[in-house]
């Protein structure tokens, strides 16, 4: 086979999550598959996560903007290499390509109804964009891979997709994300930071990360606590905290808060090891990568009891109504008060942890591969 895989950003230095579940399966298709041809098709970046070897081909792309590089210069590429299957990764492909196509729809958020407090730029157009292209792609897939059973039978009813027409595949994690005795934190963050003394939260200014009513749920729990544990946040805007801090009158929270800005996939290792406890309280998520890295490091986690995250973390994780600040703040003092169900948290992740790899990712991937290959060569 000639597999072409779209992994259009893997090579900028800020990932997210879609750019590292790509990066992943690429990594272990090079472990596993010696025989089939791949040709990766990257935009230039400053990170060359991803060398080319005998049988997978790295090709950059050089293009101004997403939709151009996307909808003119990858099926140009993709039949330059004269691939049999394209695999676009990230929600969206190109509208005109006689290439099969094979997508990844992680989810179908930018459908459905929006939050319209979302300022952001970038956020926003990429909503439009995908809003524009999906519709017009999805007949044209030979198969759409989604990452839940909750998210496939999301659009499977939305979109009515012919179920044999839908795969569901797992993400995985990196297995360096494991327990770490005694490791240190990096630098920027061990100057207001010291073990055990922090929650740590993974938020942004798209709504459905639940930001404002987490930082609520944070400014109870230090009216209550006789600890009073920092919280940790990444790779959030200072202005935007701000404005929620003034909004909520949660003054109380400024001067407990640490923002380093955006934090490195190889330091959260050390940084969920080092957390009292991991904050995953979005109110919607198709998988949770994070979730997943936070257990496997033996990191108690407070989640959401919606879309995937159930799933993904199981029935005896903790899970809260992401809606109720009220029920945060009581878990993150429970977690604080009850020894006995800290540590029972804590072995809960790392056996539901042991569930996931992207070693089982990619075997269905490209299991899925030889399918699609084996109907097109009928």
């Amino acid at each position: 086979m000639r597999i072409g895989i779209e992994a259009q950003r893997i090579f900028r230095k800020n990932k997210h999550g879609m750019d590292y579940v790509v990066l992943q399966e690429i990594l272990e298709i090079q472990k596993m598959d010696t025989e089939n041809e791949y040709f990766i098709f990257v935009k230039p970046g400053e990170d060359h996560c991803v060398k080319s070897t005998e049988n997978v081909h790295v090709v950059e792309i050089a293009c101004p903007s997403y939709p151009l590089w996307e909808q003119w210069a990858l099926p140009r590429a993709a039949k330059k290499a004269k691939v049999d299957i394209l695999h676009c990764t990230s929600n969206t492909a190109p509208i005109w390509c006689n290439i099969p196509l094979v997508l990844t729809l992680h989810d179908i958020i930018f459908l459905e109804p929006r939050d319209k407090q979302n300022k952001s730029l970038y956020q926003n157009l990429g909503w439009f964009y995908r809003r524009l292209d999906v519709p017009r792609i999805l007949d044209k897939c030979r198969r759409i891979i989604t990452v839940s059973n909750f998210e496939m039978e999301n659009i499977i009813n939305k979109l009515n997709i012919p179920r044999e027409r839908m795969a569901m595949i797992y993400n995985g994690y990196n297995e360096w994300f494991k327990p770490i005795n005694n490791c240190d934190l990096p630098k920027a963050i061990s100057q207001k930071l010291t073990a055990n003394d922090y929650f740590f939260f993974l938020g942004n200014t798209d709504p459905k990360k639940n930001t404002e009513r987490t930082l609520v749920a944070y400014s109870k729990y230090l009216s209550q606590s006789s600890i009073k544990r920092k919280l940790l946040m990444a790779d959030l805007d200072t202005n935007y905290l701000n404005d929620i801090i003034t909004r909520n009158g949660i003054e109380n929270t400024r001067e407990k808060i640490v923002m380093p800005g955006y934090i490195v996939n190889s330091d959260l290792p050390f940084i969920y090891n080092n957390a009292f406890a991991f904050l995953y309280t979005s109110l919607r998520e198709s998988f949770g990568i994070p979730l997943l890295e936070a257990m496997a490091c033996g990191t108690p986690v407070i989640t959401s009891n919606t879309s995937s995250m159930p799933e993904i973390g199981g029935a005896d994780a903790i899970l809260v109504n992401p809606e109720s600040s009220n029920e945060i703040t009581s878990m993150m003092l429970r977690l604080e008060t009850d020894e006995s169900f800290y540590q029972e948290q804590k072995t809960i992740g790392l056996e539901r942890a042991k569930l996931f790899s992207w070693k089982k990712t990619t075997e269905q991937l490209l299991q899925l591969y030889q399918e699609v290959y084996q109907e097109l060569s009928k």
